[in-house]
């Protein structure tokens, strides 16, 4: 009997970014030699666009890839790179003529950034506002002037921080503008379980929402509470027994009001174990 065994095309990709921080996207590299550090022209769903190889070229799985995957149409050239400061040029004066426009129409919106794509086909101006803007009328008023397809994007403060970048709490630049590329849920529970002041302004970063960072060491406290006894709790130490009346995390350590003396000691949590009761080994 024969056996015929099929031939699995694994696709391989590159990965190309249009912002700094900003989301990666998987494109054919078709016939080009492509690395990380290459500029490139791309067709996106946008337009043609400029973008910067950061990843491959590697091969992926099927399933991660946004279908239909798109090629690389060349390597940019020095044209292709002059363009692009010119369209930033293009750009700054786009914003400054909308901000007229949007004081003139009385909207209730406040701009943040605004961009050509590379082929000049469209103008994307994002902006932020406290709920639903009607703005078309603005989008009449601005395709007259800039004689080309109009998009207003709507975003959130969290998406206008990553935009426009500066620095956090820490004195670092901020997170998301210099390597997240997607933000991930920030919950309060994440500061309770780390012991932090929940005093909003010590917790959250310029753009007003909780730090991103709290979810970095999310992980490791979880595991310190889940080694640790709790507070209240009954322990054996090796100074005898007593009860946690506090704990640090980051040092694996509890304090322990001993029964005995009634001092308050520190002790590694190796060194501590939870009572069991009437045992007759506890002294």
């Amino acid at each position: 009997m024969k056996v015929i065994e099929e031939m699995v095309t694994v696709p391989k990709v590159v990965g190309v970014r249009f912002r700094r921080a900003g989301k990666i996207y998987y494109f054919d590299p078709a016939i080009e030699q492509l690395k990380p550090g290459h500029k490139v022209i791309v067709e996106t769903a946008r337009g043609v666009e400029f973008g910067e190889v950061v990843v491959g070229p590697k091969e992926v799985e099927e399933d991660e890839i946004v279908q239909p995957l798109k090629k690389v149409i060349r390597k940019a050239t020095a044209r292709d790179l002059q363009q692009v400061e010119e369209n930033k040029e293009k750009a700054r004066k786009a914003m400054a003529i909308c901000e007229r426009k949007i004081r003139k129409h009385g909207l209730d919106m406040r701009l943040v950034d605004a961009e050509y794509t590379f082929d000049n086909n469209k103008v994307i101006f994002y902006f932020t506002a406290d709920g639903r803007v009607d703005f078309r009328e603005l989008v009449k008023d601005l395709a007259s002037v800039f004689k080309t397809r109009i998009e207003l994007r709507q975003i959130g403060v969290r998406d206008k921080a990553k935009m426009l970048g500066g620095i956090g709490p820490c004195g670092r630049t901020l997170c998301c503008a210099t390597f997240l590329a997607e933000f991930e849920p920030v919950s309060i529970k994440l500061a309770k379980k780390q012991d932090l002041s929940l005093n909003p302004a010590k917790i959250s970063g310029i753009c007003g929402r909780l730090m991103c960072c709290l979810r970095y060491e999310a992980e490791s406290y979880e595991d310190a509470i889940n080694q640790l006894p709790e507070e209240g709790e009954e322990v054996v130490t090796p100074e005898g027994r007593g009860v946690v009346v506090g704990r640090n995390l980051l040092q694996r350590t509890v304090s322990v009001e001993l029964s005995v003396q009634g001092l308050v000691r520190d002790f590694p949590v190796s060194s501590v174990r939870p009572t069991c009761g009437g045992c007759a080994d506890q002294s």
